[in-house]
């Protein structure tokens, strides 16, 4: 009775403990046999063969990827009972060292970020779980889900033995792994293989990491079976000795297979990415990779006997900052949403890959598959107007204390954040000139700069847009750079450079700019609750840009999800309550922002927009969502 006295969640892992000391023997339903058969806890999940077994009993992954970081925790039960009603039998999840670690030594696993709380909620709904816990774990997070701080040390090597990398993982493994050894298939929970590294062979450029990271997780307590995944290029040099190689695929291709059987041979074939959809840049069209095509492709697979993990099979959301950025042919940042084009919806809803899927994944079990659970309700409440101003300029008092510089520097060297330097955001760079003339930035804007002179807007710094003139103007002027870090890349040999903000010299006229004060604009939830203290003023007929607006949405009763369109905007951030829904631009494709129930309160909730250029003063809300016109993948 000693549980009764600990909160329910408490107590849950309490006896999940207790079952895998005393070694009880549990009953669970394995992919699809009929019946309660009893769990050999002593034997994981085993290559036997050209199957797996799990528990000793054939076993076949029918799997799904679901990121906890980009659902509401409210959500999470829903969204897996969702995977259980399509056939799923095995839920995959990565896990994002940024978010865990957001500053050094600082390590987040509460509330959206209960690593632990999410494992125990799919095995209370009897799902396995593969973990994917990176340290890189690309996923279209910026910087690959690396914490940017490791960009403080300027030798820094990513993904490789060099001690400053290692050095900083082993403080992260640390703290995770103590999380995810109780919660073991052999000790009683629900996780029966994790991956090492995720498509290290696209990289691979440290022979002696990939035996690093293995022993660095075995030598912590994890005993279960481990693999890693790659690409068919990258199978052969990111993998290691004793490692379950898997594959990442979209097209069934028969020399892709035969590649891998020949490299581990008398192995199952697990295909641990079988991509449903793709993401989107900003500026682009909306991916889809049509129902039909993506049904075909895993009627094969299974029909090969094969294995298979759905990635996406629910996407998701990239609140706040946290999107990625590709590099090649150009560089291009991510959208806020992760629809992915996947079987299940950004918002949780059905598609039709989904109902292709359940038809097909219920002729591999012999049990019916559980009734498919309730949609949630959808509002389209009423437009939120703007009421009140406050310009960037104003809002200045309330960031992080300003600092001088000689030269321009980086956000990750900025003295923030407990030497943590800035992660993302923008960053506002001031100096004083007394001329015109031509400004070149040479590149060294990461990523996007609105520029101004006497606070008057002059033009854009960008990858394109290298040069800009300023107006002639002998009296000492102010010039400012408001830049924004638009995503770091998640995939590239030239991750190690992903450093934002002002990177190098701003040329005027031949001479670099000097003697510059910085703000940190890195717009947290403390930073917008401490705009409650701002002098906001009555929206005036003409408001300057960039700045904040505000209004207010009413919500009657218990409140539901929406979606937040911005007709009239052009570039900036949404926030609701206080929380980062994201970003939102007019290039689109994306044009509507999801809204969680859960952000909201009955009655009375804040709207913010931060606005780069131009609005519309009002915000709608509407019961669809609208990712664009789509293009489908190639």
């Amino acid at each position: 009775m000693v549980f009764l006295s600990v909160r329910s969640s408490h107590r849950r892992r309490y006896v999940m403990l207790f079952l895998s000391i005393c070694g009880v023997i549990i009953y669970r339903q394995i992919s699809g046999q009929t019946g309660k058969m009893k769990i050999n806890r002593r034997e994981g999940l085993s290559v036997n063969s050209s199957q797996f077994t799990l528990g000793g009993k054939p076993f076949r992954i029918l799997g799904g990827s679901l990121h906890y970081f980009r659902v509401p925790r409210a959500y999470w039960k829903d969204r897996m009972m969702k995977m259980k009603a399509c056939g799923i039998n095995t839920l995959t999840t990565q896990v994002p060292w940024n978010l865990h670690e957001p500053r050094r030594g600082d390590f987040q696993f509460r509330g959206g970020l209960d690593l632990e709380a999410f494992l125990l909620q799919a095995s209370d709904l009897g799902l396995w779980v593969i973990l994917r816990p990176g340290p890189y774990i690309r996923s279209e997070l910026d910087l690959g889900g690396l914490p940017s701080w490791l960009l403080r040390d300027r030798a820094m090597r990513l993904r490789t033995t060099y001690p400053g990398f290692t050095g900083a993982l082993d403080g992260f493994l640390d703290k995770l792994i103590p999380k995810v050894v109780p919660l073991q298939f052999k000790k009683g929970g629900p996780v029966i293989a994790v991956q090492v590294e995720n498509e290290y062979g696209s990289f691979a450029t440290d022979s002696n990491y990939m035996k690093f990271l293995k022993e660095a997780v075995q030598s912590r307590g994890i005993s279960e079976l481990l693999l890693t995944s790659d690409t068919h290029e990258g199978l052969m040099s990111g993998g290691v000795n004793g490692v379950f190689r898997s594959l990442n695929l979209r097209k069934l291709n028969h020399d892709d297979i035969s590649y891998l059987e020949a490299m581990q041979p008398n192995s199952p074939v697990l295909v641990m990415e079988f991509w449903t959809g793709w993401y989107d840049g900003w500026g682009d069209l909306h991916h889809i990779f049509p129902a039909e095509d993506m049904l075909s492709a895993v009627r094969e697979i299974l029909r090969r006997g094969m294995s298979i993990n759905l990635h996406m099979f629910h996407g998701g959301t990239n609140f706040g900052f946290v999107s990625g950025a590709v590099s090649s042919p150009s560089y291009k940042p991510l959208v806020t949403s992760y629809d992915y084009d996947a079987p299940l919806s950004e918002g949780g809803d059905y598609t039709p890959k989904y109902h292709l899927l359940r038809d097909l994944f219920s002729r591999y079990r012999d049990e019916p598959l559980p009734a498919l659970p309730a949609l949630r309700w959808r509002e389209d409440y009423e437009e939120a107007i703007m009421y009140q101003h406050l310009s960037l300029w104003d809002a200045l008092p309330f960031t992080l204390e300003s600092f001088k510089s000689q030269a321009p520097i980086n956000m990750e060297d900025f003295p923030v954040n407990g030497g943590n330097g800035q992660a993302y955001g923008y960053a506002l760079y001031e100096t004083t000139i007394t001329s015109g003339g031509f400004l070149r930035c040479g590149g060294s804007i990461r990523d996007r700069a609105l520029v101004f002179v006497n606070r008057s807007f002059i033009g854009i710094f960008n990858y394109k847009t290298v040069e800009l003139a300023v107006p002639d103007g002998k009296e000492e002027r102010t010039l400012s750079f408001l830049v924004e870090n638009c995503g770091r890349v998640h995939f590239s040999k030239a991750m190690d450079q992903q450093r934002k903000g002002i990177v190098g010299d701003i040329i005027l006229n031949s001479i670099p700019l000097t003697d510059f004060v910085i703000y940190s604009l890195d717009m947290t939830q403390s930073f917008i609750d401490s705009l409650y203290r701002a002098p906001w003023k009555t929206l005036p007929n003409k408001p300057s840009f960039p700045g904040f607006f505000q209004g207010r949405l009413f919500v009657d009763g218990y409140p539901s999800d929406a979606f937040v369109k911005l007709p009239g905007w052009t570039k900036g951030v949404l926030f609701i309550n206080g929380q980062n829904l994201g970003r939102y631009w007019d290039v689109g494709p994306q044009q509507g922002l999801y809204l969680p129930g859960p952000t909201l309160n009955s009655g009375i909730n804040q709207v913010i927009v931060f606005e780069e250029q131009e609005g519309d003063f009002k915000v709608q809300f509407e019961d669809t969502p609208d990712l664009g016109m789509t293009v489908d993948i190639q």
